[in-house]
């Protein structure tokens, strides 16, 4: 089967090779250096899994940035282009989705056309209304950025949002393409399918925003937070995962997926949910006075990336603290090899480690890792368990 994937970021190219194993998968993207890269075999995001498939897998899969050279013959069109949340309007932005499920109802004719991009609830029965069609379906993804691919090759579960013959294909493709033996699939509902993205996520924030505050408190009251979030996880209710503290939730999905789900609440009494999103700026604000209480001449920020084995920084949690301690005047410099630039938010970017760590008296990392061990004394960090 041929199939057509639009957006070669790290949902979209992962779904790529993954299908490419069996299918013939065009790639589509509006970045000619992306595409370019792509036939070349060289990934253009940061992914282990990724990079040695494109490397050592005989994969059927090339990249265009003609949408009707990559749609034409598709039975399957898998748009999974970027949907980010716009502050303005309170929803995501999902005008690329429904540029390029137009671009398929014309170019691939009786094709499948499945929704990657993280959407709001109802999107999907809007926009087939909209078309005039229903062959729009959403299959929500549960991928982590740097190991996306591994997590299509190792779902947790496989969701499409209908009961069709066409989603049984398709979740019939994904469960082909992995190595994983007995995934659970589930059929159901589209909108049911777009609140268990948007639930899921912002389940997972609420369990970051819950262990940073229990953090915050230790900090505030000089108690051992580790002692005490070791205690809390030794219920197996608990449990010991995704319990490590940090300067907030960021990444692309956490920060847009929970203000998405609270706008959907607009009609709907809650106190969760709000919470959460309130939480991480809370967060925020907290490690900021904490940090300028050092008294700082020179702040040094280790890393924009989100997590260890990504190359994403956008909306990183460390950039938070950062715009709140130069808010107070003092001056940041930053490391960072994945940046180009001089500067980043008028900061200067210095690219010599050495010299970064002797400049900067106090040293910002997320995340700690052997680079600054000569240098613990400079850094905080809120990293007690060393996992992302």
């Amino acid at each position: 089967m041929k199939i057509a994937v639009a957006g070669i970021g790290y949902v979209g190219l992962s779904m790529a090779v993954l299908l490419a194993q069996r299918h013939s998968v065009r790639a589509l993207d509006v970045s000619p250096d992306r595409v370019a890269r792509l036939n070349a075999r060289q990934s253009p995001i940061q992914d282990p899994e990724i990079e040695r498939f494109l490397a050592d897998k005989p994969l059927d899969l090339t990249a265009t940035t003609d949408a009707a050279a990559a749609m034409a013959g598709a039975g399957i069109v898998v748009i999974a282009t970027p949907t980010s949340y716009d502050p303005a309007t309170n929803r995501f932005d999902t005008s690329s989705v429904e540029a390029v499920a137009q671009q398929a109802l014309t170019h691939a004719p009786g094709a499948t056309i499945v929704i990657k991009s993280t959407i709001p609830v109802g999107f999907t029965e809007a926009l087939n209304a909209r078309l005039g069609t229903d062959r729009i379906l959403f299959s929500p993804e549960f991928l982590r950025e740097g190991r996306a691919l591994h997590d299509n090759l190792y779902p947790s579960r496989i969701v499409v949002g209908a009961t069709t013959p066409e989603a049984q294909v398709f979740a019939d493709l994904l469960r082909e393409g992995a190595l994983a033996a007995d995934v659970p699939v589930l059929l159901c509902g589209a909108r049911e399918a777009e609140a268990i993205k948007l639930f899921a996520n912002t389940f997972l924030a609420l369990r970051v925003a819950y262990f940073n505050e229990l953090d915050s408190y230790a900090l505030a009251h000089g108690l051992d937070s580790r002692q005490i979030i070791d205690g809390v996880s030794l219920d197996p209710r608990v449990g010991a995962h995704y319990n490590n503290p940090s300067f907030g939730y960021g990444g692309y999905c956490l920060p847009k997926d929970t203000k998405q789900l609270l706008a959907n609440y607009d009609a709907v009494p809650q106190n969760l949910i709000r919470a959460v999103v309130e939480a991480n700026a809370t967060r925020k604000d907290f490690l900021a006075e904490r940090i300028l209480a050092l008294r700082p001449a020179r702040i040094g920020v280790y890393r924009l990336v989100m997590k260890a084995g990504s190359d994403n920084f956008r909306d990183s949690s460390i950039q938070g603290i950062m715009k709140r301690v130069k808010a107070k005047g003092i001056p940041v410099t930053v490391y960072e090899p994945q940046l180009a630039d001089s500067h980043f938010f008028h900061s200067p970017v210095e690219r010599d480690l050495a010299r970064f760590k002797q400049d900067c008296d106090v040293i910002l990392a997320n995340r700690m890792t052997p680079d600054l061990a000569d240098v613990q004394d400079k850094v905080f960090t809120r990293d007690l368990f060393g996992a992302d």
